[in-house]
C-alpha cells in the first residue's frame, strides 16, 4: 500500500472540488485528533495565510484542531470559516466561557481563473464539506493524490504542466511515523529538470507567470512541544528545496504546518539522546515532504478547461 499523511493514527484528509463551468479549484482539510500540537513556518514571498500567527510557540493555544488548504488565493481562506464552523459543532477548539474557540490555521495557493472563471473560488460552504468529509473518513483511509482538493487547480512551471496533490510517509524504528501532504502549485519544477524544458518540445506555459505556492502539513505521532513542532515545520522546507528548483521564491507562498499528535514518547534520557531523536525526525520530516511533493506532480492528470490545456507532467 502507498504511504500516505494517515499513516499516523489519528489523522484525516477531506477533499472538495469543483470541475467545470469555470471552475477548478477545490479545498483540503486536515483533521488531527483533539489535543495534536500544531506550528508552522512560512517561507515564501507570496503566502496567502489565516490564524498562522496563532501557531508561534509563544502564544497561548498549542494546539490545532484543524488544517484548511485551500484554492481561490487569499479569496479562498474564507474556507477556513466553515472548517471552524464544523470543528465548533462537534465541540473541538479552545474551551472560553460559553463555548469553545477552534483554531483552524489555513494557507492558499494561487488557481484565480485557471478554470475560465476568476470568481470561481471556493467558499466557507466548501470549508464546511470538506471539514464533514475529513471527519467521516476512517482511521489510515487512503488519501486522494492529483487533481483533486486544493491540489485541483495546482500547475507547475509557471503554468506549463499540471500540479496537484501527494502524500507520503516514513516510520522510523523508534515507532515514530512521519507523515506529509502537499499541494504542489509551484513556479519551479522537479528538481533536476531543466528550466528550458518548455523550449525543447514540452507545452508552453498558459498565460502570464502568476503567483505560484506549494503548501504542506506535515504530521507525526511524536510527542512535541510547540518549539519542537515549529522546528519541524522549519526543517521540513528542506523537501521542498531538495524536491523543487526553484523553490521559496519571491512568486511562492511556500508554507509547511507541523502536527504532534503525542502518542509516541521520544528518548529524553538525557540531552545527547533528545537531540539525536528530534534531529532523527525533523531529517525524516524533509524526507517525507519531497516524497509528497514529487508524488503530487506524478499523480497529476491533464486537463482542459477554457483558460487553456494543462499538460501532466510525465505524459511529456
Amino acid at each position: 500500500m502507498t504511504s500516505k499523511i494517515t499513516d499516523v493514527s489519528g489523522i484525516r484528509v477531506g477533499h472538495v472540488q469543483r470541475i467545470g463551468d469555470g471552475w477548478l479549484s477545490g479545498v483540503t482539510v486536515v483533521l488531527p485528533p483533539p489535543g495534536t500540537v500544531g506550528s508552522v513556518d512560512v517561507r515564501g514571498g507570496g503566502p496567502g495565510t489565516h490564524e498562522t500567527d496563532a501557531l508561534d510557540p509563544t502564544t497561548l493555544v498549542p494546539t490545532v484542531d484543524a488544517v484548511v488548504l485551500t484554492g481561490g488565493s487569499a479569496f479562498g481562506l474564507v474556507t477556513a470559516h466553515g472548517a471552524q464552523r464544523w470543528c465548533e459543532e462537534q465541540g473541538r477548539g479552545f474551551a472560553v466561557p460559553g463555548g469553545v474557540v477552534p483554531i483552524v490555521p489555513a494557507a492558499a495557493i494561487f488557481d484565480l481563473g485557471r478554470g475560465g472563471d476568476f470568481a470561481a473560488r471556493p467558499d466557507e460552504a466548501m470549508g464546511y464539506e470538506a471539514a464533514v468529509a475529513a471527519g467521516a473518513s476512517s482511521e489510515h483511509a487512503d488519501v486522494g493524490r492529483g487533481n483533486i482538493g486544493a491540489g485541483t487547480g495546482a500547475v507547475i512551471g509557471r503554468g506549463a504542466f499540471k500540479g496537484g496533490v501527494g502524500t507520503s510517509s516514513i516510520t522510523l524504528d523508534s515507532g515514530v511515523v512521519v507523515g506529509a501532504l502537499a499541494v504542489v502549485n509551484a513556479l519551479g519544477m522537479p528538481f533536476g529538470t531543466s528550466s528550458r524544458r518548455t523550449e525543447s518540445g514540452g507545452p508552453e506555459p498558459v498565460g502570464p507567470p502568476a503567483l505560484n505556492t506549494t503548501l504542506v502539513v506535515v504530521a507525526t505521532n511524536a510527542l512535541l512541544d510547540p518549539a519542537e513542532c515549529k522546528r519541524t515545520a522549519s526543517a521540513a522546507h528542506a523537501g521542498l528545496a531538495r524536491a523543487l528548483n526553484p523553490s521559496h521564491t519571491l512568486a511562492d507562498g511556500d508554507t509547511v504546518f507541523a502536527l504532534a499528535t503525542g502518542a509516541v514518547g521520544l528518548d529524553r534520557s538525557s540531552e545527547q539522546a533528545r537531540q539525536v531523536s528530534l534531529i532523527t525526525l525533523q531529517s525524516a520530516a524533509a524526507d517525507a515532504v519531497r516524497l509528497a511533493v514529487l508524488d503530487g506532480v506524478a499523480a497529476a492528470e491533464s486537463i482542459t478547461t477554457a483558460a487553456g490545456t494543462f499538460a501532466a507532467y510525465g505524459a511529456v
